[in-house]
């Protein structure tokens, strides 16, 4: 599809996604309108500048999710071909903290942009970035039910009698979101659903797996182990501190996932939900390991503080099948796929053998969250049905990760002279 010339709204301009969006649209030719709480300083989002984007690139709109108005008068300004809507309360601990803010923002704020929209007559595609945290607490076996069941005491929808898994996540998988942020995404989806169906309204769900990649938030995991690599090789810390390290993510390059949006723009079927994965599932832990290494270190084994569940070459790379696919993972990934082994609190963290100095891994427990989604990993058959490609691995996630949070740490070196 040709995007020169094409009036394009984008809710959330300035954050994560939303930048690589305008950068790749800028890039095409399109005219991009970015919706802003606050373009009274005249100053653009520092994510944009970030990307040499400049004023006369893109045209901000003064708008709130909260104020129905202003997204009526964005819409009068842009008249846009297509909306794509970003913008959302997206990092999961502050939704258990605050609630009403998160559904505020991502259900109601959604609400009210399809309202105006029904209300202007808008003609527009309106592209909305839901998640795969809707998906919440997906069922991988039988025995990872009963610990379920153990916890929670109930499961909605329940599983069938001949379950065998519910992986990879197809779009027709069961919702059980596990905070109030994915919670809030599932109300929006099935909101933008319902105005296509209601009102005929032009709306297209995405439901988009981690995506990461440079610039992403220091408050999301994959940035939190990045950045703490890149600290402890510079020599700034002593060790790494995280969270869970046995949760499974289905991890995919941002500009992989920028390339989905365009396509569902282009190509895809008004009213209906698509999944945007690699279809591939790697630990956490896994994520700390190799992000260790292409920091410069290389990783022998590694064991808990108290010297037990010692794993030698944890970093060796197999594309065994697991759920009916075959992709790259650890050694350390398939271990804890077949239960062979996990981390709890108890183990008070994991010593690294490396062949220079050992890295300890200390777990916080300020960083467990009170529900946990295990396990994620995408079937995104459908949205490749249309032409969409997974063309970066997660090696190259990381790198682009380091890279960035390197120059941050040698640019902040600069500034103190």
């Amino acid at each position: 599809m040709k995007w020169k010339d094409k009036n394009v709204l984008i809710t959330g301009v300035s954050g994560f996604v939303g930048s690589y969006l305008v950068e790749k649209l800028v890039g095409e030719g399109a005219n991009v309108y970015g919706l802003t709480r606050d373009n009274l300083n005249k100053k653009l989002p520092s994510n944009l500048t970030k990307k040499n984007i400049e004023f006369d690139d893109i045209t901000l709109l003064n708008g709130n999710l909260k104020d129905i108005t202003s997204l009526a008068n964005a819409i009068t300004k842009s008249e846009p071909d297509y909306i794509f809507h970003m913008a959302a309360q997206s990092f999961v601990p502050p939704s258990f903290k605050n609630p009403t803010n998160t559904i505020q923002l991502n259900t109601m704020g959604t609400n009210n942009l399809l309202e105006s929209m029904r209300i202007k007559d808008s003609n527009a595609r309106m592209i909305f970035a839901g998640s795969g945290e809707e998906y919440g607490l997906v069922i991988s076996s039988k025995s990872q039910y009963k610990r379920a069941l153990k916890r929670y005491k109930t499961l909605h929808p329940d599983i069938p009698k001949d379950f065998k898994t519910e992986l990879p996540v197809s779009e027709n998988n069961p919702l059980r979101p596990m905070n109030p942020y994915a919670a809030s995404k599932v109300c929006a989806d099935y909101l933008t659903q319902n105005y296509y169906y209601s009102f005929n309204l032009d709306t297209v769900v995405s439901r988009s797996f981690n995506h990461e990649g440079a610039g992403r938030g220091t408050m999301f995991v994959t940035s939190v182990v990045t950045s703490q690599a890149i600290q402890l090789k510079m020599g700034l810390i002593d060790s790494i501190n995280i969270g869970n390290v046995n949760a499974f993510r289905d991890w995919t390059h941002i500009n992989d996932i920028i390339n989905g949006y365009l396509l569902l723009a282009s190509k895809a079927k008004s009213g209906e939900v698509y999944n945007q994965g690699s279809m591939r599932t790697n630990s956490i832990l896994s994520y700390i390991l190799v992000s260790l290494e292409e920091a410069g270190y290389t990783v022998k084994s590694i064991e808990t503080f108290n010297g037990d569940k010692k794993i030698t070459e944890p970093t060796v790379i197999n594309k065994d099948k697991f759920f009916d696919i075959a992709f790259p993972k650890t050694k350390i990934d398939s271990m804890m796929l077949n239960n062979e082994v996990e981390y709890t609190i108890k183990d008070k963290g994991i010593i690294v053998k490396t062949d220079s100095d050992d890295v300890k891994i200390v777990f916080n427990p300020e960083r467990f969250r009170p529900s946990e989604v295990p396990i994620l990993l995408s079937d995104t058959s459908k949205i490749k049905q249309i032409g969409a490609k997974t063309e970066h691995s997660i090696t190259d996630i990381i790198k682009d990760q380091l890279e960035y949070f390197k120059m941050q740490e040698n640019n902040q070196k600069i500034a103190k002279g």
